[in-house]
């Protein structure tokens, strides 16, 4: 049980930090926040509103992990090495196929409210 409780506190820990220090991770907080009233409105059913919500938090999970990528490699030297840049550049990568991921689920959702599909 006490390894739950540091476990929950540190992942806390790790989401205020983020909250305080990335932009991006801010914005995508707010968008996060949006989705969920309107995944209620746009889904015609609890699997839409799932995947409407989940594609979000697909989006910020994928921003922790690269903002944690781009820590540690910033600690590692604060030299341009292009290896390391190559590293974020991936990590950005993930972000951009996710935030991909998440604009397709809504455009189909609307689509489906909508009687396009």
């Amino acid at each position: 049980m006490n390894r739950l409780i540091r476990a929950t506190v540190n992942s806390w820990n790790g989401l205020v930090v983020a909250a305080r220090t990335e932009a991006a991770f801010r914005q995508e907080l707010i968008a996060f926040a949006i989705s969920i009233p309107l995944a209620f409105l746009i889904g015609t059913d609890a699997a839409t509103r799932f995947v409407l919500i989940a594609s979000v938090l697909l989006v910020l999970i994928t921003e922790l992990i690269n903002t944690a990528i781009e820590k540690l490699a910033d600690r590692v030297t604060e030299a341009i090495d292009p290896r390391i840049g190559r590293v974020k550049d991936m990590g950005s990568a993930a972000v951009g196929l996710s935030l991909i991921i998440a604009g397709f689920a809504w455009v189909w959702a609307v689509g489906v409210r909508l009687g396009w599909f």
